[in-house]
């Protein structure tokens, strides 16, 4: 008897433990210190960082939101059992999930207020957070979600708290941990439907993004973690960064974005290299926004992250099949991609990242005069030349100088704070590839004091421009300063969305070709001074009839002779 009622107390426990405490958020105590605070969602949530010996050493993230008193508690419930019923899907398409079911919550409590009890819009408004929360959004995570300062968050299995990557305080460990296995599995098979995608213990392994575009890797119980159900979801901005935002965050600096604005112009084929973490895709979609709107571009991703502002943009992403017996895959990978991307004859074909044989489909349409943009984990130029001309990429060494050039970004500690920050973002260097195993730094960041030395005057790239466009050196040296104080006369103005940077690079070559317009009409207007005798100062009105008699006489110039004749009367009105 003691053992079947020792066996029912253990299950009870269990049941109570399972029930009662799924997520486990602990409270900020009055003895923690607290280093900083803001909120996310006023009112309903914000965020302590704090320090304390009780919790170990470092820096703790600690989130904190509106509690719901029991009555309110009980309401929750009984709107989201009631919307499990009555919910009906929107008749529209492009709708927003979060308003769309705060309003049928509303709607809910309006219809069913006698049961629901009396609150306060306060109480209310605290109700429809949680109801929200927890039906469309990424419940006990979603103030983590929706802070703009988390680049990076983490679940290392169950028992374990939820770790993210803060811009400000590096990685840290929150006041969040899942404590229930069902709890965590229900929540990484929500996570995988917001995705559109599939996980089981059949396919335990998933790669997608989620609707916000925030890249998502899981995997799926025990079937390849000892810990149970894991996942890691990094955070993109809901606005890609500009150009100018990297140059005020001090990841390059103006000369260096003059540069690759001149790069791009001319169609060369360009790198971005690093780490993990380093922010590859973050500047390849910067320098995007450098890109001339007649360029037609086709991307290449596995999970979709780039957003170049060019109209002319084919989006292909791979796929991965379920294939069950021995029948065909149906897998479109990266290696797919590039290849029939080269049909739709494209100005650059872009590769989100390079790590397999589609690096060879990549560098035979370099060869063929498609220009190339792509990133590639790696920590210098050597490293990259190694791992391309060895399996699975297999790039012959010939090739390699069609990727003109590697542009080497890395997260450092810089030697003083910048914004507030101890890290940051740089391009460590910048180099031309002239030659398998030649290779010409024409940029290099100084770690000491923070700042960027640039050779462009010695750039093999540059002179290869110079063959090709009939420029001198002297002539792009100046195109360069121009362009330089053209970014930076935009920062001044306060510009910094992607777009808009993309509309002022327009409306500057658009000046340019005016300005080559008005030189060549310059060029063809008649020199009617030269048939007068220089030793003569001609009378206005003598320059007049002879305009006039010229202009009769010479009718396939008509427009150059209307443009003498305006001169001459603004000459004359000013006599």
């Amino acid at each position: 008897m003691k053992l079947v009622e020792w066996l029912k107390d253990k299950i009870k426990q269990e049941n109570e433990e399972t029930v009662i405490d799924p997520v486990d958020i602990e409270k900020v105590k009055p003895e923690f210190k607290i280093i900083d605070e803001y909120e996310v969602n006023r009112p309903n949530s914000r965020i302590k960082i704090v320090s304390s010996p009780e919790i170990g050493e470092g820096l703790h993230y600690y989130v904190e939101e509106v509690q719901l008193n029991e009555e309110q508690h009980e309401t929750y419930q009984k709107i989201v059992r009631i919307l499990s019923k009555e919910f009906t899907s929107p008749s529209g398409e492009h709708i927003d999930p979060t308003e769309y079911v705060y309003e049928q919550a509303e709607i809910i409590a309006e219809k069913y207020h006698k049961s629901l009890g009396k609150f306060t819009i306060e109480e209310w408004d605290s109700i429809f957070y949680y109801v929200v929360r927890d039906l469309t959004g990424y419940g006990p995570l979603q103030t983590i979600m929706e802070d703009p300062w988390i680049e990076d968050i983490s679940c290392n299995g169950l028992d374990v708290p939820i770790y993210i990557w803060h811009r400000k305080f590096e990685s840290i460990p929150t006041n969040i941990t899942f404590r229930s296995t069902q709890t965590l599995n229900d929540f990484l098979v929500k996570l995988a439907h917001k995705s559109g995608k599939h996980i089981s213990s059949a396919q335990p392994v998933l790669d997608a993004m989620l609707p916000e575009k925030h890249r998502l890797a899981a995997t799926f119980m025990k079937e390849v973690s000892m810990k149970g159900s894991t996942f890691c979801i990094r955070k993109f901005r809901a606005e890609p960064l500009s150009i100018l935002d990297l140059i005020q965050f001090g990841t390059l600096n103006a000369r260096i974005s003059a540069y690759f604005w001149l790069i791009l112009e001319h169609k060369k084929s360009f790198m971005i290299v690093g780490g993990t973490g380093a922010g590859k895709t973050s500047a390849l979609n910067a320098l995007l926004s450098l890109m001339s709107q007649n360029d037609k571009i086709v991307t290449a991703e596995e999970v979709p992250e780039l957003s170049p502002p060019v109209a002319n943009w084919t989006q292909l992403n791979s796929r991965e099949s379920f294939n069950f017996g021995d029948g065909p895959s149906g897998d479109i990978t990266l290696f797919d991609l590039i290849k029939v991307s080269l049909r739709y004859r494209p100005d650059y074909v872009i590769v989100g990242e390079v790590r397999g044989e589609e690096a060879y489909v990549l560098f035979q349409a370099l060869a063929t005069g498609h220009g190339g943009l792509c990133t590639m984990h790696a920590d210098s130029i050597d490293r990259v030349v190694k791992r391309l001309t060895s399996p699975p990429m297999n790039v012959s060494e010939v090739y390699i100088p069609l990727m003109n050039i590697a542009l080497y970004i890395q997260r450092v500690e810089l030697p003083q704070k910048k914004d507030g920050l101890n890290f940051g973002r740089r391009v460590r260097s910048v180099s031309e590839i002239a030659e398998y195993d030649n290779y010409l730094e024409v940029s290099r960041w100084d770690p000491r004091t923070d700042t960027f030395t640039t050779m462009f005057k010695d750039s093999y790239i540059l002179q290869q421009i110079s063959v090709s466009s009939g420029k001198s050196m002297d002539q792009l040296m100046e195109e360069l300063d121009r362009r330089e104080q053209y970014i930076n006369d935009m920062i001044e103005n306060g510009i910094d969305n992607q777009r808009e940077v993309a509309e002022k690079i327009l409306s500057y070559y658009n000046s340019q070709r005016e300005e080559k317009g008005s030189e060549k009409q310059e060029e063809t207007v008649p020199e009617v001074i030269e048939e007068l005798d220089q030793d003569e100062i001609p009378d206005v009105h003598e320059l007049m009839a002879l305009a006039m008699e010229e202009k009769n006489a010479s009718q396939d110039t008509q427009d150059n002779w209307d443009n003498v004749e305006n001169l001459l009367n603004e000459i004359q009105e000013e006599n």
